[in-house]
């Protein structure tokens, strides 16, 4: 399933998960869609990346993956793809459907309608750094190869579909306004007169409507008046319905899962439902020593579970759009999500990319289209670490920025700035992101940094708004012990750098949120090698395979503080 939740009543979905046949190139990196007859076969899973294959640990390069379908009745077919790492091109029948670039948003591609029977789909996929992407190129985590995330096919007897539907919640008094608005495709070349049905937490709305040929907007209000708000304490969902009827017979269907709650911000603190909160929690890469990033939805809860355990209540997804199931899991379970499109470390010349610009769009478009309705994400981030300090990297910033508000104008805006001596991108952002490395990359105490930083950035348009520490920590190699000289990359000098980094950054008066960078040890190209022991980004509080570090322990003790902390300031203002 490519959602945790039941979607479809009326759309014949039928998952391609499981076995697909992958061709390699014999000899290089490079293969024809056409080609895959002269490859080299190697039968995987799906979702999975090529990585975990024995004979392609370190590939680079591109494949063809390939399998059999088979339509149950004619109809018109969708085929939805949640992730291929980075580049896909997808054929049915050797005919081109279309393709899709970066690994970490969905994509779907319209085949039209398509008789009964068997057909075939073949997937060329490339993984390759250079020209092909502006985002893609050797970092500090590793990009994967496959078809990372499940893929479905849709059926539609007819040419009426809902494309997607949106859901704002609005509090009224004691009750939630939650505005609608679908987008809805009428494959016909002429109008259809519809009904629209709509229903949620026993509220339900009708209307008839007439579908233009094309894609259509169609808005409506919903009132409801026995909901619970949702938050980390209460993560209460519903289920908004939407159906489409003609002459009482069902076109389509589309169920979605709505949060009532709001985000807002006062000065220098976050506020959810007019409360406010403190997001505290990890940095986290989709990756594991097992699956790559492939990962199952039970390693996905596991590692929630495990930050759970450690008094984490948000996690920050460093560096991409998550897998979408693994935002609902943090929607079922409470946790608080900023969530960021796709980009690290890009110095100018990069940013300069020919591609750069449409391919940072394509992903903020996919992402908050695709993720809008999860009331688990209270921050929309860009753009980590990139050229903020310099007047051409800022002006696209802005551009995406504005890109963003126009797309969601509910949420808040970040990013993670490492511009230390100078950030001209203060003044666009409602909440500011700091990573900063007091003790492990430089030796001056966490306060002076902390304190030169914000008397720095005050200047810089920062003043007024809320302050997240969006990235701190140290690294550890697994199991490497040093009790006495507690040497840096031993288990015990980690302990001891995130107790002085949580100890200042958690209780001070300025900071409104602190992630720890970072939950597990990820894979990174090997260009980063000499400061990457074992080719490993070793700062995780557990390691690729989620055994724990001592940190954990540490880790565990200062946020229970803090949560203690923050309930006190809670019972003292009801009080």
């Amino acid at each position: 399933m490519s959602r945790l939740f039941h979607q479809h009543d009326i759309r014949t979905t039928i998952s391609l998960d499981g076995p697909w046949d992958y061709y390699f190139p014999k000899t290089g990196t490079t293969i024809e869609p056409t080609a895959w007859r002269q490859g080299m076969l190697e039968r995987m899973e799906v979702p999975g990346v090529w990585e975990m294959l024995d004979s392609h640990k370190t590939y680079r390069g591109q494949a063809v993956a390939r399998r059999n379908i088979t339509m149950p009745q004619e109809g018109r077919l969708i085929l939805v793809f949640q992730g291929v790492s980075h580049t896909a091109r997808v054929f049915l029948d050797g005919r081109e459907l279309g393709g899709h670039h970066n690994a970490y948003t969905a994509f779907e591609l319209d085949a039209g309608p398509v008789q009964a029977g068997s057909h075939e789909v073949l997937v060329h996929i490339s993984n390759e750094h250079g020209a092909l992407s502006a985002l893609h190129f050797p970092n500090d985590y590793y990009n994967y190869g496959g078809i990372s995330r499940p893929v479905e096919m849709q059926i539609f007897p007819n040419p009426i579909r809902i494309r997607q539907v949106h859901a704002q919640t609005v509090p009224e008094g004691s009750r939630w306004k939650v505005v609608c608005q679908a987008a809805i495709i009428n494959h016909a070349v002429t109008p259809r007169t519809i009904v629209l049905q709509s229903t949620l937490a026993g509220v339900r709305y009708e209307r008839p409507t007439v579908l233009k040929p094309g894609v259509s907007t169609h808005a409506w209000e919903l009132l409801c008046e026995t909901v619970n708000p949702w938050s980390p304490d209460n993560p209460s969902l519903y289920l908004l319905e939407t159906r489409l009827m003609e002459n009482g017979a069902a076109l389509d269907d589309l169920v979605e899962r709505v949060g009532f709650r709001t985000i807002t911000l006062l000065g220098e603190q976050i506020l959810l439902n007019g409360k406010r909160i403190f997001p505290m929690g990890f940095n986290r890469h989709e990756d594991h020593a097992l699956y790559g990033c492939a990962i199952p939805v039970d390693i996905m809860r596991s590692d929630l579970a495990r930050m759970r355990a450690m008094n984490a209540n948000a996690v920050r997804t460093s560096h991409y759009p998550n897998d979408e199931r693994f935002l609902d899991l943090c929607d079922e379970l409470g946790f608080l999500v900023w969530e960021e499109n796709h980009a690290r470390g890009l110095n100018i010349e990069r940013m300069n990319h020919p591609r750069f610009r449409d391919q940072c769009a394509a992903c903020n478009e996919e992402m908050v289209r695709q993720h809008f309705n999860h009331p688990c994400i209270f921050v929309w981030g860009i753009l980590n670490e990139c050229a903020s300090d310099i007047a051409e990297g800022a002006a696209l910033y802005r551009e995406q920025f504005d890109q963003l508000r126009a797309l969601d104008p509910t949420r808040p805006l970040t990013f993670a700035s490492c511009r230390y001596e100078h950030d001209l991108c203060q003044g666009m952002i409602d909440i500011a992101g700091w990573n900063i490395y007091p003790q492990w990359y430089h030796d001056r105490p966490v306060l002076d940094t902390l304190e030169e930083l914000i008397a720095r950035r005050e200047a810089e348009g920062m003043k007024g708004k809320p302050l997240i520490i969006s990235e701190f920590g140290a690294g550890a190699i697994p199991g490497y012990h040093d009790p006495v000289r507690r040497a840096k990359w031993s288990e015990e000098r980690q302990c001891d750098i995130l107790a002085a980094q949580l100890g200042c950054i958690l209780h001070h008066p300025r900071v409104a949120g602190a992630f720890i960078w970072q939950f597990c040890d990820v894979r990174v190209d090997e260009e980063k090698a000499m400061v990457r022991p074992r080719s490993i980004n070793d700062k995780g509080a557990v390691d690729d395979y989620r055994r724990p570090k001592l940190v954990v322990q540490t880790i565990t003790r200062y946020f229970a503080d803090k949560s203690a902390a923050l309930r006190a300031e809670s019972n003292t203002r009801t009080s």
